[in-house]
Protein backbone atom coordinates (compact mmCIF):
# COMPACT_ATOMS: atom_id res chain seq x y z
CA UNK A 1 0.00 0.00 0.00
CA UNK A 2 1.18 3.50 -0.70
CA UNK A 3 -0.76 5.53 1.83
CA UNK A 4 1.05 8.75 1.01
CA UNK A 5 1.75 8.14 -2.67
CA UNK A 6 1.31 10.40 -5.67
CA UNK A 7 0.82 8.89 -9.14
CA UNK A 8 -0.11 9.71 -12.58
CA UNK A 9 0.26 9.95 -16.23
CA UNK A 10 3.84 9.13 -17.24
CA UNK A 11 6.26 10.50 -19.70
CA UNK A 12 9.85 10.01 -20.68
CA UNK A 13 10.33 13.58 -21.77
CA UNK A 14 9.45 16.90 -20.21
CA UNK A 15 7.73 17.97 -23.42
CA UNK A 16 5.34 15.05 -23.33
CA UNK A 17 4.63 15.66 -19.64
CA UNK A 18 3.85 19.30 -20.32
CA UNK A 19 1.54 18.29 -23.14
CA UNK A 20 -0.62 16.33 -20.69
CA UNK A 21 -2.45 19.17 -19.04
CA UNK A 22 -3.99 16.87 -16.40
CA UNK A 23 -0.58 15.88 -15.05
CA UNK A 24 0.89 17.57 -12.00
CA UNK A 25 4.70 17.67 -11.96
CA UNK A 26 6.51 18.88 -8.86
CA UNK A 27 9.17 21.35 -10.09
CA UNK A 28 11.78 19.52 -8.00
CA UNK A 29 11.17 16.21 -9.79
CA UNK A 30 13.07 15.56 -13.05
CA UNK A 31 11.25 14.34 -16.13
CA UNK A 32 12.66 12.45 -19.08
CA UNK A 33 15.80 11.33 -17.25
CA UNK A 34 16.44 8.91 -14.40
CA UNK A 35 17.45 10.26 -11.03
CA UNK A 36 21.14 9.69 -10.31
CA UNK A 37 22.29 8.00 -7.13
CA UNK A 38 25.41 7.24 -5.12
CA UNK A 39 25.57 3.49 -4.49
CA UNK A 40 28.91 3.46 -2.65
CA UNK A 41 27.57 3.95 0.89
CA UNK A 42 28.59 1.42 3.53
CA UNK A 43 24.94 0.50 4.20
CA UNK A 44 23.82 0.38 0.55
CA UNK A 45 23.04 -3.22 -0.56
CA UNK A 46 24.91 -4.29 -3.70
CA UNK A 47 22.74 -7.17 -5.01
CA UNK A 48 19.35 -5.84 -3.88
CA UNK A 49 17.39 -3.08 -5.57
CA UNK A 50 17.39 0.28 -3.80
CA UNK A 51 16.23 3.66 -5.13
CA UNK A 52 18.88 6.10 -6.40
CA UNK A 53 17.91 8.48 -3.61
CA UNK A 54 14.83 9.39 -1.61
CA UNK A 55 12.19 7.08 -0.11
CA UNK A 56 10.84 3.87 -1.61
CA UNK A 57 8.12 1.52 -0.43
CA UNK A 58 5.85 -1.06 -2.08
CA UNK A 59 6.68 -2.79 -5.37
CA UNK A 60 3.95 -2.16 -7.95
CA UNK A 61 3.07 -3.10 -11.51
CA UNK A 62 5.64 -5.85 -11.85
CA UNK A 63 5.68 -7.81 -15.12
CA UNK A 64 8.06 -9.63 -17.44
CA UNK A 65 7.76 -8.86 -21.15
CA UNK A 66 8.12 -11.12 -24.17
CA UNK A 67 11.81 -10.20 -24.49
CA UNK A 68 12.54 -11.41 -20.97
CA UNK A 69 12.88 -7.92 -19.49
CA UNK A 70 11.62 -7.67 -15.92
CA UNK A 71 9.87 -4.41 -15.03
CA UNK A 72 9.75 -3.19 -11.45
CA UNK A 73 7.70 -0.13 -10.52
CA UNK A 74 7.69 1.12 -6.95
CA UNK A 75 6.24 3.74 -4.68
CA UNK A 76 8.76 6.56 -4.67
CA UNK A 77 9.37 9.94 -3.08
CA UNK A 78 12.20 11.47 -5.13
CA UNK A 79 12.38 14.65 -3.02
CA UNK A 80 12.66 13.30 0.52
CA UNK A 81 13.63 10.32 2.64
CA UNK A 82 10.21 9.81 4.22
CA UNK A 83 6.90 8.86 2.64
CA UNK A 84 5.11 11.65 0.76
CA UNK A 85 5.17 13.29 -2.69
CA UNK A 86 5.43 9.77 -4.05
CA UNK A 87 5.60 8.71 -7.69
CA UNK A 88 5.96 5.38 -9.44
CA UNK A 89 9.67 4.82 -9.89
CA UNK A 90 10.72 2.35 -12.57
CA UNK A 91 13.64 0.00 -13.13
CA UNK A 92 14.28 -2.84 -15.57
CA UNK A 93 16.47 -5.94 -15.49
CA UNK A 94 17.39 -8.92 -17.65
CA UNK A 95 18.25 -11.16 -14.69
CA UNK A 96 16.42 -9.67 -11.64
CA UNK A 97 19.71 -8.56 -10.06
CA UNK A 98 21.30 -6.05 -12.45
CA UNK A 99 18.81 -3.19 -12.50
CA UNK A 100 18.79 -0.13 -14.75
CA UNK A 101 17.08 2.92 -13.29
CA UNK A 102 14.56 4.32 -15.75
CA UNK A 103 12.91 7.74 -15.75
CA UNK A 104 10.05 8.09 -13.28
CA UNK A 105 7.08 6.30 -14.80
CA UNK A 106 4.02 7.90 -13.21
CA UNK A 107 3.38 11.47 -12.09
CA UNK A 108 0.33 12.69 -10.15
CA UNK A 109 -2.80 13.72 -12.06
CA UNK A 110 -3.44 16.50 -9.55
CA UNK A 111 -1.49 17.96 -6.66
CA UNK A 112 -3.89 16.54 -4.04
CA UNK A 113 -4.74 13.22 -5.69
CA UNK A 114 -2.38 10.49 -4.59
CA UNK A 115 -1.64 7.15 -6.18
CA UNK A 116 -1.69 4.07 -4.03
CA UNK A 117 -0.53 0.60 -5.01
CA UNK A 118 -1.50 -1.22 -8.19
CA UNK A 119 -0.42 -3.71 -10.79
CA UNK A 120 0.23 -3.99 -14.52
CA UNK A 121 -0.54 -6.53 -17.25
CA UNK A 122 0.52 -7.08 -20.84
CA UNK A 123 -2.62 -6.87 -22.98
CA UNK A 124 -1.23 -9.08 -25.75
CA UNK A 125 -4.66 -9.71 -27.31
CA UNK A 126 -5.70 -6.04 -27.23
CA UNK A 127 -8.78 -6.73 -25.14
CA UNK A 128 -8.72 -3.07 -24.11
CA UNK A 129 -8.67 -1.67 -27.64
CA UNK A 130 -5.74 0.59 -26.76
CA UNK A 131 -3.28 -1.36 -28.92
CA UNK A 132 -4.70 -2.06 -32.40
CA UNK A 133 -1.33 -2.70 -34.05
CA UNK A 134 0.74 -4.34 -31.34
CA UNK A 135 0.86 -7.24 -28.90
CA UNK A 136 3.06 -5.67 -26.20
CA UNK A 137 0.74 -2.99 -24.85
CA UNK A 138 0.87 -2.56 -21.07
CA UNK A 139 -2.05 -1.52 -18.88
CA UNK A 140 -1.50 -0.38 -15.30
CA UNK A 141 -4.40 -0.45 -12.83
CA UNK A 142 -4.04 1.47 -9.59
CA UNK A 143 -5.82 3.35 -6.84
CA UNK A 144 -6.22 7.12 -6.96
CA UNK A 145 -6.98 8.65 -3.57
CA UNK A 146 -8.20 12.21 -3.26
CA UNK A 147 -7.44 14.41 -0.26
CA UNK A 148 -9.29 17.64 0.47
CA UNK A 149 -7.76 21.01 1.35
CA UNK A 150 -8.21 20.38 5.08
CA UNK A 151 -6.27 17.11 4.80
CA UNK A 152 -9.29 14.85 5.20
CA UNK A 153 -9.45 11.80 2.90
CA UNK A 154 -11.82 11.57 -0.02
CA UNK A 155 -12.81 8.54 -2.08
CA UNK A 156 -10.41 5.89 -3.33
CA UNK A 157 -11.13 4.65 -6.86
CA UNK A 158 -9.53 2.19 -9.28
CA UNK A 159 -8.11 3.64 -12.49
CA UNK A 160 -6.03 2.59 -15.48
CA UNK A 161 -3.29 4.01 -17.68
CA UNK A 162 -1.91 2.44 -20.84
CA UNK A 163 1.53 2.26 -22.42
CA UNK A 164 2.22 1.78 -26.12
CA UNK A 165 6.02 1.63 -25.69
CA UNK A 166 6.27 -1.48 -23.54
CA UNK A 167 5.80 0.10 -20.12
CA UNK A 168 8.12 3.13 -20.23
CA UNK A 169 5.49 5.85 -20.63
CA UNK A 170 1.76 5.87 -19.90
CA UNK A 171 -1.39 7.80 -20.70
CA UNK A 172 -4.43 8.00 -18.46
CA UNK A 173 -7.64 6.42 -19.72
CA UNK A 174 -10.19 9.17 -20.32
CA UNK A 175 -12.99 7.00 -18.87
CA UNK A 176 -11.46 6.73 -15.40
CA UNK A 177 -12.33 5.61 -12.81
CA UNK A 178 -12.96 2.07 -14.01
CA UNK A 179 -14.20 1.00 -10.56
CA UNK A 180 -15.82 3.91 -8.78
CA UNK A 181 -16.23 4.22 -5.04
CA UNK A 182 -17.26 6.55 -2.23
CA UNK A 183 -15.09 4.68 0.29
CA UNK A 184 -11.91 6.14 1.73
CA UNK A 185 -10.54 2.61 2.28
CA UNK A 186 -10.74 0.76 -1.07
CA UNK A 187 -7.41 0.14 -2.77
CA UNK A 188 -4.46 -1.80 -4.20
CA UNK A 189 -5.81 -3.75 -7.22
CA UNK A 190 -3.93 -6.80 -8.49
CA UNK A 191 -5.00 -8.07 -11.94
CA UNK A 192 -4.55 -11.48 -13.58
CA UNK A 193 -5.95 -13.26 -16.65
CA UNK A 194 -8.30 -16.22 -16.14
CA UNK A 195 -9.21 -18.23 -19.26
CA UNK A 196 -11.30 -15.60 -21.09
CA UNK A 197 -11.49 -12.59 -18.78
CA UNK A 198 -9.52 -10.38 -16.42
CA UNK A 199 -9.82 -10.70 -12.65
CA UNK A 200 -8.96 -7.98 -10.12
CA UNK A 201 -8.62 -8.43 -6.37
CA UNK A 202 -9.05 -5.19 -4.42
CA UNK A 203 -8.86 -4.56 -0.66
CA UNK A 204 -11.77 -3.05 1.28
CA UNK A 205 -9.06 -2.38 3.81
CA UNK A 206 -10.84 -1.67 7.06
CA UNK A 207 -13.69 -4.05 6.34
CA UNK A 208 -11.19 -6.95 6.17
CA UNK A 209 -12.56 -7.90 2.79
CA UNK A 210 -10.97 -8.69 -0.57
CA UNK A 211 -13.34 -7.93 -3.42
CA UNK A 212 -13.06 -9.90 -6.67
CA UNK A 213 -14.05 -8.20 -9.91
CA UNK A 214 -14.12 -9.41 -13.53
CA UNK A 215 -13.72 -7.60 -16.86
CA UNK A 216 -13.48 -8.50 -20.56
CA UNK A 217 -11.43 -5.41 -21.45
CA UNK A 218 -9.86 -3.83 -18.31
CA UNK A 219 -12.28 -0.91 -18.67
CA UNK A 220 -15.68 -2.29 -17.65
CA UNK A 221 -15.63 -4.18 -14.34
CA UNK A 222 -18.31 -6.31 -12.66
CA UNK A 223 -18.32 -7.30 -9.01
CA UNK A 224 -18.04 -11.10 -8.63
CA UNK A 225 -17.48 -12.07 -4.99
CA UNK A 226 -15.94 -11.21 -1.63
CA UNK A 227 -13.33 -13.03 0.43
CA UNK A 228 -13.92 -12.02 4.05
CA UNK A 229 -12.75 -12.12 6.80
CA UNK A 230 -10.01 -14.72 7.23
CA UNK A 231 -6.77 -15.22 9.06
CA UNK A 232 -4.97 -12.52 10.98
CA UNK A 233 -6.83 -9.22 10.68
CA UNK A 234 -4.34 -6.72 12.07
CA UNK A 235 -5.87 -3.28 11.68
CA UNK A 236 -6.51 -3.46 7.94
CA UNK A 237 -5.99 -5.55 4.81
CA UNK A 238 -3.75 -4.17 2.06
CA UNK A 239 -1.97 -5.07 -1.18
CA UNK A 240 -3.75 -8.33 -2.09
CA UNK A 241 -1.95 -10.57 -4.57
CA UNK A 242 -3.55 -13.48 -6.41
CA UNK A 243 -1.70 -16.05 -8.50
CA UNK A 244 -1.87 -19.63 -9.76
CA UNK A 245 1.02 -21.74 -8.53
CA UNK A 246 2.28 -25.29 -9.23
CA UNK A 247 2.21 -27.92 -6.50
CA UNK A 248 5.41 -30.01 -6.52
CA UNK A 249 6.19 -33.32 -4.83
CA UNK A 250 9.40 -34.11 -2.94
CA UNK A 251 11.17 -34.87 -6.21
CA UNK A 252 10.14 -31.56 -7.79
CA UNK A 253 7.53 -32.96 -10.17
CA UNK A 254 4.34 -30.93 -10.70
CA UNK A 255 1.41 -32.90 -9.27
CA UNK A 256 -1.28 -30.22 -9.05
CA UNK A 257 -1.93 -26.49 -9.16
CA UNK A 258 -3.58 -24.17 -6.67
CA UNK A 259 -4.30 -20.47 -6.32
CA UNK A 260 -2.59 -18.41 -3.64
CA UNK A 261 -4.17 -15.25 -2.22
CA UNK A 262 -1.66 -13.12 -0.31
CA UNK A 263 -2.89 -10.30 1.95
CA UNK A 264 -0.67 -7.73 3.61
CA UNK A 265 -1.56 -6.55 7.12
CA UNK A 266 -0.58 -3.09 8.34
CA UNK A 267 -0.46 -2.32 11.20
CA UNK A 268 -1.11 -5.08 13.73
CA UNK A 269 1.17 -7.95 12.65
CA UNK A 270 1.95 -10.56 15.34
CA UNK A 271 5.45 -9.11 15.77
CA UNK A 272 4.26 -5.54 15.23
CA UNK A 273 3.79 -3.34 12.19
CA UNK A 274 3.64 -5.03 8.78
CA UNK A 275 3.45 -8.65 7.62
CA UNK A 276 2.02 -10.71 4.76
CA UNK A 277 -0.20 -13.78 5.15
CA UNK A 278 -1.39 -16.13 2.43
CA UNK A 279 -4.16 -18.63 1.76
CA UNK A 280 -4.27 -21.64 -0.57
CA UNK A 281 -7.32 -22.71 -2.55
CA UNK A 282 -9.14 -23.09 -5.86
CA UNK A 283 -10.62 -20.48 -8.18
CA UNK A 284 -13.41 -20.84 -10.77
CA UNK A 285 -13.10 -17.42 -12.36
CA UNK A 286 -15.32 -15.60 -9.87
CA UNK A 287 -14.96 -17.25 -6.44
CA UNK A 288 -11.94 -18.32 -4.39
CA UNK A 289 -12.51 -21.44 -2.24
CA UNK A 290 -10.08 -22.29 0.54
CA UNK A 291 -8.38 -25.69 0.67
CA UNK A 292 -8.12 -25.44 4.45
CA UNK A 293 -8.51 -22.94 7.29
CA UNK A 294 -4.78 -22.43 7.87
CA UNK A 295 -3.24 -18.95 8.03
CA UNK A 296 0.33 -18.95 6.75
CA UNK A 297 2.92 -16.15 6.87
CA UNK A 298 5.47 -15.49 4.13
CA UNK A 299 8.23 -14.55 6.63
CA UNK A 300 8.94 -15.22 10.29
CA UNK A 301 10.79 -11.91 10.77
CA UNK A 302 9.57 -8.30 10.32
CA UNK A 303 11.02 -6.95 7.09
CA UNK A 304 9.10 -8.31 4.11
CA UNK A 305 5.86 -6.56 3.16
CA UNK A 306 3.54 -6.06 0.19
CA UNK A 307 5.35 -8.55 -2.05
CA UNK A 308 4.00 -8.76 -5.58
CA UNK A 309 4.18 -11.61 -8.11
CA UNK A 310 5.39 -10.77 -11.61
CA UNK A 311 2.70 -10.87 -14.28
CA UNK A 312 3.76 -12.78 -17.41
CA UNK A 313 5.46 -15.83 -15.89
CA UNK A 314 4.28 -18.72 -18.13
CA UNK A 315 1.47 -20.90 -16.83
CA UNK A 316 2.72 -23.99 -14.98
CA UNK A 317 6.10 -22.51 -14.07
CA UNK A 318 7.23 -21.43 -10.62
CA UNK A 319 6.09 -17.93 -9.74
CA UNK A 320 8.49 -15.08 -8.94
CA UNK A 321 7.99 -12.30 -6.41
CA UNK A 322 9.79 -9.32 -4.90
CA UNK A 323 8.77 -7.65 -1.65
CA UNK A 324 9.50 -4.42 0.19
CA UNK A 325 12.23 -5.12 2.75
CA UNK A 326 11.09 -2.88 5.56
CA UNK A 327 8.42 -2.34 8.21
CA UNK A 328 6.21 0.72 8.64
CA UNK A 329 6.99 0.79 12.37
CA UNK A 330 10.48 2.20 11.76
CA UNK A 331 11.06 2.60 8.03
CA UNK A 332 11.04 6.41 8.17
CA UNK A 333 13.68 6.55 10.90
CA UNK A 334 16.35 4.09 9.72
CA UNK A 335 19.81 5.67 9.36
CA UNK A 336 20.30 5.20 5.60
CA UNK A 337 18.21 8.33 5.09
CA UNK A 338 20.35 10.58 7.28
CA UNK A 339 23.69 9.05 6.35
CA UNK A 340 23.33 8.18 2.67
CA UNK A 341 20.19 9.91 1.35
CA UNK A 342 18.01 6.86 0.57
CA UNK A 343 15.63 4.61 2.47
CA UNK A 344 14.36 1.05 1.86
CA UNK A 345 15.42 -1.91 -0.24
CA UNK A 346 13.53 -4.58 -2.09
CA UNK A 347 13.99 -8.22 -1.15
CA UNK A 348 16.01 -10.45 -3.42
CA UNK A 349 13.83 -12.00 -6.14
CA UNK A 350 12.23 -15.21 -4.92
CA UNK A 351 11.01 -18.35 -6.66
CA UNK A 352 7.69 -19.74 -5.40
CA UNK A 353 5.79 -23.00 -5.63
CA UNK A 354 3.69 -25.11 -3.26
CA UNK A 355 4.85 -28.34 -1.63
CA UNK A 356 4.01 -30.59 1.32
CA UNK A 357 6.02 -29.77 4.43
CA UNK A 358 6.40 -32.48 7.09
CA UNK A 359 3.31 -32.49 9.34
CA UNK A 360 2.42 -28.91 8.28
CA UNK A 361 0.86 -29.66 4.89
CA UNK A 362 0.97 -27.40 1.85
CA UNK A 363 3.24 -24.36 2.11
CA UNK A 364 4.59 -21.82 -0.35
CA UNK A 365 8.29 -22.32 -0.87
CA UNK A 366 10.52 -19.23 -0.94
CA UNK A 367 13.93 -19.68 -2.52
CA UNK A 368 16.32 -17.13 -4.01
CA UNK A 369 16.00 -16.73 -7.76
CA UNK A 370 18.98 -18.02 -9.77
CA UNK A 371 22.03 -16.25 -8.32
CA UNK A 372 24.37 -17.21 -11.15
CA UNK A 373 24.58 -13.64 -12.55
CA UNK A 374 26.03 -12.36 -9.26
CA UNK A 375 28.03 -15.33 -7.98
CA UNK A 376 31.72 -14.42 -7.81
CA UNK A 377 34.40 -16.50 -6.07
CA UNK A 378 33.83 -19.58 -3.95
CA UNK A 379 35.41 -18.61 -0.64
CA UNK A 380 34.90 -21.87 1.20
CA UNK A 381 33.77 -25.44 0.49
CA UNK A 382 33.87 -27.61 3.59
CA UNK A 383 32.51 -30.98 4.59
CA UNK A 384 32.84 -32.50 8.05
CA UNK A 385 31.44 -35.28 10.19
CA UNK A 386 29.40 -34.10 13.16
CA UNK A 387 31.47 -31.29 14.59
CA UNK A 388 33.43 -28.61 12.78
CA UNK A 389 34.08 -24.89 12.53
CA UNK A 390 34.74 -22.32 9.82
CA UNK A 391 36.28 -18.88 10.35
CA UNK A 392 36.25 -16.68 7.27
CA UNK A 393 37.60 -13.16 6.87
CA UNK A 394 35.72 -11.61 3.93
CA UNK A 395 36.95 -8.05 4.33
CA UNK A 396 38.50 -8.26 0.86
CA UNK A 397 35.08 -8.84 -0.76
CA UNK A 398 34.43 -5.45 -2.32
CA UNK A 399 30.65 -5.81 -2.37
CA UNK A 400 30.48 -6.96 1.25
CA UNK A 401 27.86 -9.49 0.08
CA UNK A 402 27.92 -13.27 0.51
CA UNK A 403 25.83 -16.28 -0.45
CA UNK A 404 25.84 -19.25 1.91
CA UNK A 405 24.52 -22.82 1.58
CA UNK A 406 24.46 -25.38 4.39
CA UNK A 407 23.27 -28.96 3.98
CA UNK A 408 23.12 -31.43 6.86
CA UNK A 409 22.33 -35.10 6.21
CA UNK A 410 22.33 -38.39 8.16
CA UNK A 411 21.11 -36.77 11.36
CA UNK A 412 20.40 -39.53 13.89
CA UNK A 413 17.33 -38.23 15.70
CA UNK A 414 17.87 -40.48 18.72
CA UNK A 415 21.30 -38.97 19.43
CA UNK A 416 20.28 -35.31 19.43
CA UNK A 417 20.63 -33.29 22.63
CA UNK A 418 20.03 -29.69 23.67
CA UNK A 419 23.63 -29.01 22.64
CA UNK A 420 23.12 -30.23 19.04
CA UNK A 421 23.40 -26.94 17.22
CA UNK A 422 24.62 -25.16 14.14
CA UNK A 423 25.46 -21.49 14.60
CA UNK A 424 26.42 -18.88 12.01
CA UNK A 425 27.48 -15.33 12.80
CA UNK A 426 28.63 -12.28 10.86
CA UNK A 427 30.73 -9.80 12.81
CA UNK A 428 32.67 -6.55 12.63
CA UNK A 429 36.10 -6.86 14.29
CA UNK A 430 36.31 -3.06 14.21
CA UNK A 431 33.17 -2.37 16.25
CA UNK A 432 32.50 -5.71 17.94
CA UNK A 433 29.01 -5.89 16.39
CA UNK A 434 27.51 -9.26 15.53
CA UNK A 435 24.54 -10.68 13.60
CA UNK A 436 23.69 -14.21 14.75
CA UNK A 437 21.66 -17.07 13.32
CA UNK A 438 21.42 -20.81 13.74
CA UNK A 439 19.37 -23.85 14.67
CA UNK A 440 18.93 -26.02 17.76
CA UNK A 441 18.32 -29.46 16.30
CA UNK A 442 16.90 -31.01 19.48
CA UNK A 443 13.38 -30.49 20.79
CA UNK A 444 11.32 -28.05 18.75
CA UNK A 445 14.30 -27.38 16.43
CA UNK A 446 13.99 -23.58 16.42
CA UNK A 447 15.92 -21.60 13.83
CA UNK A 448 16.72 -18.07 14.94
CA UNK A 449 18.08 -14.72 13.76
CA UNK A 450 19.33 -12.14 16.27
CA UNK A 451 20.22 -8.60 15.19
CA UNK A 452 20.49 -7.31 18.75
CA UNK A 453 24.27 -7.17 18.50
CA UNK A 454 24.14 -4.55 15.73
CA UNK A 455 24.38 -1.03 17.18
CA UNK A 456 23.77 1.45 14.35
CA UNK A 457 20.03 1.91 14.92
CA UNK A 458 17.92 2.04 18.07
CA UNK A 459 14.14 2.01 18.00
CA UNK A 460 11.64 0.50 20.44
CA UNK A 461 9.94 -1.37 17.58
CA UNK A 462 13.18 -2.62 16.00
CA UNK A 463 12.81 -6.12 17.45
CA UNK A 464 16.08 -7.95 18.12
CA UNK A 465 15.28 -11.65 17.67
CA UNK A 466 13.14 -13.90 15.50
CA UNK A 467 12.65 -17.67 15.43
CA UNK A 468 10.64 -20.42 13.80
CA UNK A 469 10.06 -24.04 14.81
CA UNK A 470 11.27 -26.30 12.01
CA UNK A 471 9.90 -29.80 11.44
CA UNK A 472 12.77 -30.85 9.23
CA UNK A 473 12.79 -33.73 6.79
CA UNK A 474 13.08 -37.34 7.93
CA UNK A 475 14.34 -40.17 5.81
CA UNK A 476 12.42 -43.17 4.51
CA UNK A 477 12.09 -45.19 7.68
CA UNK A 478 15.78 -45.23 8.59
CA UNK A 479 15.46 -42.78 11.49
CA UNK A 480 17.79 -40.28 9.80
CA UNK A 481 16.91 -36.69 8.97
CA UNK A 482 18.25 -33.92 6.78
CA UNK A 483 18.18 -30.13 6.97
CA UNK A 484 19.32 -27.25 4.78
CA UNK A 485 19.51 -23.49 4.57
CA UNK A 486 20.43 -20.82 2.05
CA UNK A 487 21.23 -17.24 2.97
CA UNK A 488 22.22 -13.92 1.42
CA UNK A 489 23.86 -11.19 3.46
CA UNK A 490 24.28 -7.84 1.72
CA UNK A 491 25.72 -5.03 3.89
CA UNK A 492 22.46 -4.13 5.67
CA UNK A 493 20.03 -6.91 4.77
CA UNK A 494 20.02 -10.62 5.65
CA UNK A 495 17.68 -13.12 3.99
CA UNK A 496 17.55 -16.75 5.01
CA UNK A 497 15.66 -19.66 3.45
CA UNK A 498 15.31 -22.59 5.84
CA UNK A 499 14.81 -26.28 5.05
CA UNK A 500 14.33 -26.08 1.26
CA UNK A 501 12.59 -22.72 1.53
CA UNK A 502 9.71 -23.93 3.69
CA UNK A 503 10.49 -21.02 6.04
CA UNK A 504 12.00 -17.65 5.16
CA UNK A 505 13.04 -14.50 6.98
CA UNK A 506 14.07 -11.01 5.90
CA UNK A 507 15.99 -8.92 8.43
CA UNK A 508 17.42 -5.44 7.90
CA UNK A 509 20.19 -4.18 10.17
CA UNK A 510 22.44 -1.12 10.30
CA UNK A 511 25.99 -1.67 11.60
CA UNK A 512 28.32 1.10 12.67
CA UNK A 513 31.13 -0.69 10.81
CA UNK A 514 30.90 -3.22 7.95
CA UNK A 515 30.52 -6.88 8.89
CA UNK A 516 33.55 -8.73 7.53
CA UNK A 517 33.99 -11.95 9.57
CA UNK A 518 31.91 -15.12 9.24
CA UNK A 519 32.02 -17.86 11.85
CA UNK A 520 30.22 -21.19 11.63
CA UNK A 521 30.20 -23.89 14.30
CA UNK A 522 28.41 -27.26 14.03
CA UNK A 523 27.96 -29.54 17.03
CA UNK A 524 26.13 -32.64 15.89
CA UNK A 525 26.38 -36.38 16.66
CA UNK A 526 29.04 -38.36 14.84
CA UNK A 527 27.78 -39.58 11.49
CA UNK A 528 25.92 -36.38 10.63
CA UNK A 529 27.38 -34.93 7.46
CA UNK A 530 27.67 -31.13 7.25
CA UNK A 531 28.41 -29.48 3.91
CA UNK A 532 29.08 -25.73 3.68
CA UNK A 533 29.60 -23.60 0.57
CA UNK A 534 30.24 -19.85 0.67
CA UNK A 535 30.53 -17.50 -2.31
CA UNK A 536 31.25 -13.82 -2.61
CA UNK A 537 28.70 -11.85 -4.63
CA UNK A 538 29.49 -9.25 -7.26
CA UNK A 539 28.13 -5.73 -6.90
CA UNK A 540 25.45 -5.10 -9.49
CA UNK A 541 25.87 -1.33 -9.17
CA UNK A 542 29.66 -0.91 -9.32
CA UNK A 543 29.85 -1.55 -13.07
CA UNK A 544 27.35 1.28 -13.66
CA UNK A 545 29.18 3.90 -11.58
CA UNK A 546 31.14 6.77 -13.11
CA UNK A 547 34.43 7.99 -11.71
CA UNK A 548 32.58 9.83 -8.96
CA UNK A 549 30.68 6.71 -7.88
CA UNK A 550 27.39 7.95 -9.32
CA UNK A 551 24.89 5.70 -11.12
CA UNK A 552 22.87 7.63 -13.70
CA UNK A 553 20.68 4.89 -15.16
CA UNK A 554 19.07 4.90 -18.58
CA UNK A 555 19.20 8.31 -20.24
CA UNK A 556 18.03 7.21 -23.68
CA UNK A 557 14.50 7.21 -25.00
CA UNK A 558 12.05 4.33 -25.09
CA UNK A 559 13.89 2.28 -22.50
CA UNK A 560 16.68 1.31 -24.88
Amino acid sequence: MARFTTLASTALFAASVAAQSSTYVNPAVPTGTPIAGDYTGALRPQVHFTPPKGFMNDPNGMFVDANGTWHLYYQYNPTGTVAGNQHWGHATSDDLYHWVNQPIALFPPEETVYVFSGSAVVDSNNTSGFFPDQDNGVVAIFTLARYYDDGSPGPQTQNIAYSRDGGYSFEYYEGNPVIDSTSTQFRDPKVLWYEDHWVAVVAYSQEFTIGMWTSPDLKEWTFASNFTPHGLLGTQYECPNFVKMPVRDADGAVVDEKYVLAISIQPGAPLGGSVTEYFIGDFNGTHFTLSDAVTRLTDFAKDNYAAQFFYGVPDGQNQVNIGWASNWQYTQQVPTGNLEGWRSAMTAPRVNYLTEAPRIGLVMVDEPYDLTPVLDSQLNASTFDGEGTIALDYSSVESGALYLEVNVTNINMTQLTQYSTLNISFASPASGEILQSGIYFGGDAPFFVNRGGIKGFDNVFFTDGFSIADVYSTGSGDGLASWSMKAVIDRSIFEVFVDRGIHAATVVFYPLQPLTALNLAARLPSGAQVSVDIWSLKSTWAELENQNGTVSGNTTSGGN
